[in-house]
């Protein structure tokens, strides 16, 4: 809203100035929102972090409290042709095989070559594909020309790969392969009208398995990798090998990743006790609170983080190196919990696995604090924000309060120059009629 300048050249006062201080009285009350306003967003961040943190420290915990996380594997192998993982199911040892041969794909290599634009189909323009399996695919070529029969073979579905070779002479040569590999990708192509051959018929490269010998069994995958067929092992085997080659794999219990986990989540747990008695602490000297003091669900969320470290049962977790200090810490002996893995890992792990574990336990709060949904902190936050909407509508309001009142002030001052030159106006002219007078008319 426009207001009239108020210039106080009658008055002498600087009503400009007056206007201003009188309007910062009258916007205490705003100010005081406006605080409000950036003391709340500070607790909302303050809030999103320790959510987030928990958030992760739900996951981690999440999986540490499943047994497949509990059998870590330090695996190597004798060949660099061959690359091991250890899946969950897999157990420590070592083994010994002997490569056979790569498994393969099977390809047709077919005798006649032709342009592109050549018609290679007869009795009509599609093309049969007969698989192992039994099953069986007509593939559309278009217009029955070379070009038109690789696009078809190459549509999505077909389970070949076209590809051609240009010769010496101009032409080309059409190769077909599968594209999976092992015995079971065998096909044949051929004309879809009189089964007749297709390009001359075509050089046979049948697919064939990947084979490797373990002991005096001969195993075999269609694909080079044998998927926990060796003590539960991933064994991959890569070209280069020679027949007949001896390889090795070791897989040994990784005892340093399994402790490094565990300290992991150990040291979580810490971080996220640290940030709440930060975010809550009273400071005595200062006389002031932590952002989050007033939050009960914070206070809450700290004991059942702490209590997580003690079993249902009543029992301790002190020998698997995990327990309380008087400072309201969690403690990690890293000795203590290598000593009792290695004695007994199936223990050590039902320990913090499985829904009484330790790793389960904290999940557990750490969820229900930081679930996107219900989660205790997640509310605590959308409270929040609903509050500094609610306070961000108030300061609006009295946006439009305040540019009334001064207007309201702006007019008042304006009435009173106003007045004050009109009295000025009249005093001058009486004082002249007054001068004007003859003394003896005086």
């Amino acid at each position: 809203m426009a207001t009239a300048n108020v210039s106080g050249l009658v008055s002498g006062l600087d009503t400009a100035t007056i206007i201003s201080q009188l309007m910062q009285v009258e916007a205490v009350t705003q100010t005081r929102l406006k605080t409000r306003v950036t003391t709340e967003q500070s607790t909302v961040k303050s809030l999103q972090d320790l959510n987030s943190k928990l958030a992760a420290l739900a996951t981690a915990a999440a999986k540490l409290g499943k047994p497949g996380g509990w059998n870590p594997l330090s695996v190597t192998s004798s060949s660099d042709k061959v690359s091991v993982a250890a899946g969950s199911a897999a157990m420590s040892g070592s083994v010994s095989f002997t490569f056979g041969r790569l498994a393969e794909a099977h390809s047709l290599s077919f005798t006649s070559s032709a342009k592109l634009t050549d018609v290679v189909t007869t009795g009509g323009t599609q093309v049969r594909l007969d698989r192992l399996d039994g099953t069986t695919l007509d593939v559309e070529t278009g217009d029955g020309t070379l070009a038109g029969l690789v696009k078809g073979l190459n549509a999505a579905g077909t389970g070949v790969q076209a590809s051609t070779v240009q010769l010496d002479d101009g032409s080309y040569r059409l190769r077909v392969t599968a594209t999976s590999t092992g015995a079971d990708s065998s096909f044949t192509l051929k004309n879809v009208q009189g089964n007749k051959v297709l390009l001359g018929g075509a050089t046979v490269t049948a697919g064939q398995d990947a084979a490797i010998t373990v002991g005096a069994d001969v195993l075999h995958s269609a694909t080079n990798t044998f998927a926990g067929v060796v003590n539960g092992l991933d064994i991959t085997l890569k070209s280069g090998l020679t027949a007949g080659t001896v390889v090795t794999v070791d897989a040994a219990r990784d005892t340093a990743a399994m402790t490094a986990s565990v300290k992991a989540m150990v040291e979580a747990v810490n971080g996220a006790l640290a940030d709440i008695d930060k975010l809550t602490a009273y400071n005595s000297a200062a006389k002031t609170s932590g952002a989050l003091s007033g939050e009960s669900s914070v206070r809450t969320l700290r004991n059942a983080l702490l209590e997580s470290v003690y079993p249902a049962d009543g029992g301790s977790l002190a020998g698997v190196g995990v327990q309380t200090d008087r400072y309201g810490k969690l403690v990690f002996d890293e000795a203590a919990f290598t000593k009792a893995y290695a004695a007994d890992p199936a223990a050590t792990a039902a320990a913090f696995t499985g829904v009484a574990g330790f790793a389960t336990r904290v999940e557990t709060v750490a969820k229900n604090a930081s679930d996107s949904v219900d989660g205790t902190i997640t509310i605590a936050v959308k409270g929040r924000n609903a509050g500094i909407d609610r306070l961000r509508d108030s300061i609006e309001a009295w946006d439009n309060r305040l540019e009334l009142r001064r207007a309201t002030l702006t007019r008042q001052f304006s009435g009173l120059e106003t007045a004050l030159s009109r009295l000025n106006s009249q005093s001058n002219w009486l004082s002249g009629q007054i001068a004007s007078l003859n003394p003896s008319q005086s």
